[in-house]
């Protein structure tokens, strides 16, 4: 079997193949494809063909019921990456600053315990996931179209980034356009390299979901993030819940979850008293810079300062005017140490 050559052939034509088909269209094909030119063509352009047979393709994909015949790779990280214990970080297109700080501290805690975390790229929860992870390690993402494409366009440079140590992978050669059918086709290979995969916030109907559901087919984990009751954004994560998915309310639980020691919480950083007074509000629950005043009694001005200060600490994140408490590992109790 030529698995270079099934690839081509599915992306030339629009279909999903596991093997090669027998068709007289496929062997018509074949007879015609010059694999040592294809392969040259994708050395000049600095992509990699790992092939479904070899030794390096990942185990856990290749374990799957449809997995593809091998993978494009695009980036300076070396294929073993895609091997490495992973965890899947997926979600809303759409999110919220909540969702958005959410996937971005889990997925640099992770890339720090040394887990790949792979995404999509695609807009939301996908993108915090991939920025998050390079703020501690490497990531990988998966593309539903041509390994050569930057896709949606306006991730260009997060992609450049991404390729700089890490990878971004694709059945589908250079040249192939995107299409609605191949992003869910996609979620099977995200669900596939991963040993457990975390939907930080969806809708009822949301493709993160697709991704979620094939992961329980093959016997991963799947994690889901408690969301508000009140948000259409939080249905497919409660939903999932519901049906008995792992609770993620802290980077711990997804270590635990794919058999990894989590390390001991480091403290938090020395803060000013005005910086503790805020941080207690701020971890109570999302707020904004009046209701801080509001509950710390300070001025707007010396709120700021401190909201600064932990901003600088890597201890709050803010997202449309809503400052809230970024993942650190510590537990609620040293928080609450923090008091003045």
């Amino acid at each position: 079997m030529s698995e270079l050559a099934c690839a081509a052939f599915a992306a030339a034509t629009g279909s999903h193949l596991v093997d090669e088909p027998r068709s007289a269209r496929y062997q018509a094909f074949r007879r015609a494809f010059d694999e040592q030119a294809f392969r040259s063509d994708l050395a000049l352009r600095g992509i990699r063909w790992l092939g479904r047979s070899d030794p390096a393709f990942p185990p856990l994909l290749r374990a799957i019921h449809d997995p593809p015949p091998g993978l494009f790779l695009r980036g300076a990280g070396d294929a073993s990456l895609i091997a490495s214990t992973s965890v899947a970080m997926v979600g809303a297109r759409a999110c919220s600053s909540y969702g958005t700080a959410v996937a971005t501290s889990f997925a640099r805690r992770l890339a720090e315990s040394g887990v790949i975390v792979v995404s999509g790229l695609a807009r939301g929860v996908d993108a915090a996931a991939h920025r998050g992870a390079l703020e501690g390690g490497v990531t990988v993402a998966v593309l539903g179209c041509g390994v050569d494409r930057d896709y949606p366009r306006s991730h260009a440079g997060l992609a450049e980034r991404i390729a700089e140590r890490g990878l971004i992978v694709s059945e589908y050669p250079p040249g192939v356009e995107p299409a609605p059918w191949r992003f869910p086709a996609r979620n099977r290979i995200v669900a596939g390299l991963c040993l457990a995969t975390v939907v930080v916030e969806a809708r009822a109907r949301s493709g993160a979901l697709i991704t979620a559901d094939l992961a329980l087919e093959e016997g991963r984990e799947v994690l889901a993030v408690p969301g508000e009751i009140t948000t259409a954004l939080s249905d497919g994560t409660n939903a999932l819940l519901r049906l008995g998915a792992t609770p993620a309310t802290r980077v711990e639980d997804v270590l635990e979850a794919i058999g990894i020691d989590p390390t001991p919480p480091e403290p938090l950083p020395p803060l000013s008293e005005t910086g503790a007074l805020v941080i207690a509000v701020v971890a109570d629950g999302p707020s904004a810079i009046d209701e801080i005043v509001r509950r710390t009694a300070l001025s707007a001005a010396v709120v700021a300062a401190a909201l600064a200060e932990l901003e600088l600490a890597g201890l709050v994140a803010e997202g449309d005017g809503i400052y809230r408490r970024l993942i650190t590992g510590g537990r609620p109790s040293q928080l609450e140490s923090s008091r003045p």
